[in-house]
């Protein structure tokens, strides 16, 4: 017999908050994404900013990966810089660290995050947390 819809597991994404409608980037403003609230449509989510749970202020600094990609920047290969040369690192590498805790906390189906991004892109330059994720194995989407 097959477990009814009303009795299955909702599911549960992690949601980079700047899609979602937060003013949690960089610049203090947001990246609302449309198609990715309609695939949240229905679900259940938790927003998350890898950058602010690392420790850094909203509005901050713009910062990119030197060197390589979030999987060289979690073995020390690479460093995060701020567009004046301020290393971040340590906060980048935290803040995965955090929304990886939360991400094992919880049955979480995918992670939804932002493209384009020093933490959060998972394609092209690969960001920190996208790394930390996909390396434990967790499904990650890409929107904006």
């Amino acid at each position: 017999m097959t477990e009814s819809r009303n009795n299955s597991k909702p599911e549960l994404y992690l949601v980079s908050s700047c899609l979602t409608g937060l003013c949690t980037r960089y610049d203090g403003k947001t990246k609302q994404d449309m198609a990715c609230l309609e695939r949240l449509k229905g679900k259940i989510w938790i927003p998350i900013c890898p950058e602010q749970l690392g420790g850094m202020p909203t509005p901050r600094e713009a910062a990119d990966i030197c060197g390589g990609d979030g999987y060289d920047v979690l073995c020390g290969r690479a460093r995060v810089r701020t567009k004046t040369g301020t290393d971040v690192t340590r906060q980048f590498i935290r803040g995965a660290e955090q929304v990886l805790a939360i991400a094992r906390s919880q049955p979480v189906t995918a992670v939804l995050l932002k493209a384009r991004s020093p933490s959060c892109s998972s394609t092209g330059v690969c960001g920190v947390t996208a790394a930390l994720l996909s390396k434990h194995g967790f499904k990650l989407e890409e929107f904006g």
